[in-house]
């Protein structure tokens, strides 16, 4: 019941931040602003939670994390109810970095507590249950709150993200046992940490992974109302196939990872090269956009479990610092990678965000291959 309910916090997490997605388009009519200045709205809540992952986890100290998780939870629901009451886009901002100060703190602790929740030969199996809470959120988060807001409009999305956070807080506060901290961790000891050969190797791929999926996925569903001829009715189903195939990617590349994290992000990182690249050229039709998101949501849905695998045999001895390392990377790549496909979207089209998607992806697939040549890959 423990992991579940840290499985809730980084569904919750995933959730809050990923909610624009589906929702780019009514909020950018809603609150008078561009689409590539609705990303914004994604690119805010990554910055900040790039920046608060590494700085919390030192300034936590010895705060017991069941305690933390709670709070960082309340705040991502705060976050989102003001998120729907925003009577302009520069509340909205506002709203966005709450959540970006919550969920970053929450992916920092709750990605190293299967370790100390469950036995040892449990921990694999653990580590994917709680990343399972990224796929579900895009199963069930994103396309319910596209569904939501074509229902009742794009603030009744936010209303919902806020009640589901304050239920997660209940089981958090629930279920946890106590979790006092195990010693403290200092920023030049993180900062250490992430110039070593093997972390710095993995930070790199994930940053260039997520840099290249956000820049692309942020844009979906223009590109898939220009390019397929989708309707706005049909995005959800289509973002719904998309994260179904995302939680079955998360528990097979948990299982591969544990035997290998460098062939798991390799064979990742390919297919998420080459379906980007093709949606602009063969996602022609719902059914094949549908196809091509199938694969898609395969592969990224994986990158989450295989890379927090890679930061944890990277550094065994210190994971709450390794966490929080990968927990600011990623989320600053999502800010980046929002941020990118925006300029790109605004300037060159949408279409070309897809490209460019590609493009980043190919390049995280050649550091891998460096790092394999050179044994700086976990194996």
């Amino acid at each position: 019941m423990a992991v579940s309910a840290v499985a809730g916090a980084t569904f919750t997490a995933v959730t809050s931040e990923m909610l624009p997605v589906g929702l780019l388009t009514p909020i950018s009519h809603g609150l008078e602003v561009s689409e590539g200045a609705a990303g914004l709205t994604l690119t805010v809540t990554g910055v900040v939670a790039a920046v608060s992952a590494p700085l919390l986890v030192p300034a936590l100290g010895k705060f017991d994390r069941r305690s933390v998780l709670c709070a960082l939870t309340a705040v991502m629901a705060a976050g989102n109810l003001l998120a729907a009451w925003s009577p302009a886009f520069s509340v909205m901002l506002l709203a966005r970095v709450l959540v970006g100060i919550g969920m970053g703190g929450v992916w920092a602790v709750a990605a190293s507590l299967a370790v100390r929740l469950v036995p040892p030969k449990s921990v694999g199996s653990a580590t994917s249950l709680i990343f399972s809470g990224i796929a579900v959120a895009s199963v069930l988060g994103v396309p319910a709150g596209a569904y939501l807001g074509e229902l009742a409009g794009w603030r009744a999305a936010f209303v919902a993200a806020g009640g589901v956070s304050l239920v997660v807080l209940a089981a958090l506060a629930m279920s946890l046992p106590p979790l006092p901290a195990e010693g403290t961790v200092r920023l030049s000891a993180m900062a250490r940490l992430a110039v070593a050969p093997r972390m710095r190797t993995g930070l790199i791929v994930v940053a260039l992974l997520v840099i290249g999926h956000f820049a692309a996925y942020t844009y979906v569903r223009p590109v898939l109302e220009e390019v397929a001829g989708v309707g706005a009715g049909l995005i959800g189903t289509l973002l719904l196939v998309y994260g179904l195939f995302g939680i079955l990617g998360n528990f097979v590349a948990g299982l591969g990872a544990a035997r290998s994290p460098w062939r798991t992000l390799l064979a990742l990182g390919a297919m998420l090269a080459v379906t980007m690249a093709l949606v602009p050229v063969l996602g022609l039709t719902a059914l094949a956009a549908a196809a091509l998101l199938v694969v898609w949501g395969l592969a990224y849905g994986g990158v989450s479990v295989a890379s927090q695998s890679w930061m944890m045999a990277s550094a065994p001895q210190a994971p709450e610092a390794a966490s929080a390392l990968f927990a600011g990377v990623f989320n600053a790549a999502i800010a980046l990678g929002a941020l990118t496909g925006g300029l790109v979207a605004d300037t060159v089209g949408t279409t070309a965000v897809m490209w460019l998607g590609g493009v980043f992806a190919a390049a995280a697939v050649l550091v891998l291959g460096a790092a394999g040549r050179v044994s700086s890959a976990p194996r």
